[in-house]
């Protein structure tokens, strides 16, 4: 499942309660397996026109004692779309912990005297996948509360806890202002994605636009012109936006004064400046001033100021150090809104926090190493994935429902397991299964994925009996999108644990 942007998560005892004991054994004998799929999937496949050597399902007992009770091609690698977060997040929790944070770092590089800083700030990224707004100017307006108010000199920014290739945003599906389609930073403003809140203001006949955050050199505009009409409709096309000009965003069209309040979040046209943009952006409008420009530190730069100890902080007159989310927290935005390029920074880190490359660094092929070797010591014996992002937002990444279930299996083992199972979706209840299962609420948790020709499930479920189970479902279709009610009817069948 492909979304833009991480909501407020919500937590749910009853995740917690349910699966925290994994472990333990079923409360009754599971029923016999099979090879065959049950008629309830068998004819919704059939309904959808996909074939059954196009899927691959498994269902077993969560402890791993039983046989499976369904095991269809379990072996077979499959593209998991977004299911890809569960490898992604567990690695994550596992290696790194459920209280990692990540630091964002501000250094005074010069001279501070009354509220005047005679050289340059620097703004060391680590790789926090949630410095939105908010975050951003709680900093700035840390740095600015410790005595600098103005700066004789440029901000510099040090992004290089990542090393990742520069890309067409439009590569992957030709949506460059899809927020999903935002590529990893070690500096991450908000997502590199720019939110509109539309307000309508009936007394002045137009609809006020706010935007955040603040960009420095771009004009905005404020209003778009109001009609009234009866119901809200296609609200976005009626606006006719024009966002595709980094430095001017204007609407040349109306908008319904009957949607009310309206929220557009748009990746920005010209990411590689974003930063840049949005950091001066929030440093002007909290009052701060600013003689030189923000720019990214070059190469020489970056050695010159390791080499000195400026980034360390020996050297620097001040330092201001601010914290991330805890990994936990990250976590279950992951998985339960498939916020994809929060996924990206958990995989990337793990490459950093292997200390793979020189110099050190988060790099796809230090992340990929990084996480074959933990999988060849936690999963020995399963077969590993094809990790290309750690998103699952990749035509290449593949894993089979059997290596699925391993590492799930591995995961209600662990002491963290209550961690992952509250991050998942509920059936019926939250996240991108909110509309799904209803019938079901609360018994099934389950990551989804979704891509052109890919729809996919995995997770845990409560069997009737208190059985637990593992469920996990691939389809590689051009129907495949029209199969979600045949994996719908799997998470159903192995809740009531019903025949064939």
């Amino acid at each position: 499942m492909i979304l833009d942007l991480p909501r407020p998560r919500v937590r749910h005892a009853v995740a917690l309660v349910a699966l925290a004991a994994m472990a333990m054994p079923a409360m009754s004998a599971a029923p016999a397996p099979t090879a065959r799929l049950p008629t309830p999937v068998e004819k919704a496949l059939a309904r959808a026109r996909v074939p059954r050597d196009a899927v691959s399902m498994l269902v077993v007992e969560a402890g791993g004692k039983q046989p499976p009770r369904l095991s269809w091609r379990a072996d077979v690698p499959m593209n998991p779309a977004s299911v890809m977060k569960l490898v992604t997040t567990w690695s994550a929790l596992d290696v790194l912990g459920r209280d990692f944070t990540w630091k964002t770092t501000v250094l005074l590089d010069g001279k501070l005297t009354g509220g005047l800083l005679n050289g340059n700030m620097v703004v060391q990224g680590g790789g926090d996948p949630k410095l939105v707004v908010e975050r951003l100017q709680a900093l700035l307006t840390q740095v600015q509360a410790g005595g600098a108010r103005a700066i004789r000199g440029d901000i510099v920014l040090d992004r290089s806890a990542f090393s990742v290739p520069a890309t067409d945003p439009g590569e992957f599906d030709g949506e460059p202002l899809r927020p999903y389609n935002a590529r990893p930073d070690a500096l991450l403003i908000n997502f590199k994605s720019i939110v509109m809140t539309f307000t309508p203001d009936l007394p002045s006949g137009r609809a006020l636009v706010r935007y955040e955050p603040p960009l420095a050199g771009v004009q905005m505009g404020t209003s778009v012109p109001l009609v009234r009409v009866a119901r809200c409709g296609d609200w976005r096309s009626e606006l006719r936006a024009s966002v595709e000009n980094p430095v001017n965003i204007e609407f040349l069209g109306t908008y319904s004064s009957a949607c009310g309040e309206r929220v557009w979040p748009s990746a920005y046209a010209d990411p590689a400046s974003f930063a840049a943009r949005a950091i001066e952006g929030s440093w002007r409008q909290l009052g701060g001033l600013l003689t030189g420009s923000v720019r990214d530190a070059t190469p020489a730069e970056l050695a010159m100021l390791r080499s000195s100890g400026t980034l360390s902080g020996e050297k620097a007159a001040v330092r201001f150090d601010y914290q991330s989310p805890p990994l936990l927290d990250v976590v279950r935005d992951v998985n339960k809104y498939s916020n994809n390029i929060m996924a990206q920074h958990l995989f990337l880190t793990l490459g950093l926090q292997a200390g793979l490359g020189q110099p050190k660094a988060g790099t796809l092929e230090s992340a990929r190493a990084a996480l074959a070797a933990w999988w060849r010591k936690s999963l020995p014996g399963s077969t590993p994935p094809v990790m290309d992002n750690g998103s699952g937002l990749s035509r290449n990444e593949r894993i089979s429902a059997a290596s699925l279930s391993a590492l799930l299996q591995h995961a209600a083992r662990s002491p963290l397991a209550a961690d992952l199972a509250d991050s998942l979706p509920v059936a019926g209840v939250d996240g991108t299964l909110r509309e799904r299962g209803k019938n079901l609420a609360g018994q099934a948790f389950l990551k989804t994925g979704s891509l052109r020709d890919v729809t996919a499930i995995a997770g845990y479920a409560n069997g009737n009996s208190g059985a637990r189970y593992i469920v996990v479902a691939l389809v590689n279709h051009p129907n495949a999108g029209a199969a979600r009610p045949a994996l719908d009817a799997l998470v159903e069948w192995a809740v009531k644990e019903g025949a064939r």
